[in-house]
């Protein structure tokens, strides 16, 4: 079988210290830690040299303007649209109130008249029970004084007063006809 392991790389004294140093921080071998630490450089992409990850840094920065360009299209999309619905239905809630409170000022006016409208109907259903026991004791009067009538028109006749029958069918016509118009 053939050895993988020939390569070599040659380094100072003070970058083996600092070699010895991480790798019993991390618990590995030099082998294990330089090779891991070669993975890790391969898969991230990093710069080695570059200590202060402005790579990292950009990649955030773009990050961070994609996600804000996401914001701001939702934005213009969803939040706007909403923003600006929401304007015409404040608007047209104004509006209903107003009106609904027009229709409370016409429903306290209306109740108002309502009343009104009752206690002339009372009055004048007090007239018209007025008028009618008017009527009806016109009625009474009238029957009484027809029988007062008849009464004296009998009587008259037996009395015998020597007055034409014609002028007596007369003045009984007329009185009854005079009796009726009361």
């Amino acid at each position: 079988m053939e050895d993988i392991n020939i390569k070599s790389i040659r380094y100072p004294v003070a970058v083996d210290e600092k070699l010895e140093k991480l790798r019993l921080k991390f618990g590995r071998t030099k082998r294990q830690f330089f090779m891991q630490m070669v993975d890790y450089f391969y898969k991230s992409k990093k710069d080695p040299a570059d200590l202060n990850d402005e790579i990292l840094k950009k990649e955030v920065a773009n990050g961070i303007s994609r996600i804000i360009s996401f914001i701001q299209r939702q934005e213009s999309d969803f939040l706007l649209p909403t923003l600006t619905d929401l304007g015409k239905l404040i608007t047209v809630a104004n509006a209903h109130t107003k009106y609904f409170e027009a229709l409370g000022q016409y429903a306290v006016s209306d109740d108002k008249q309502t009343k009104q409208i009752f206690v002339r109907f009372t009055t004048l259903d007090n007239a018209i029970a007025k008028t009618q026991n008017h009527l009806e004791s016109k009625t009474r009067l009238k029957d009484q004084f027809s029988n007062i009538l008849e009464h004296y028109i009998i009587h008259r006749e037996s009395l015998g007063w020597p007055v034409s029958n014609a002028k007596k069918e007369e003045l009984q016509k007329h009185i009854r006809q005079s009796l009726e118009n009361i």
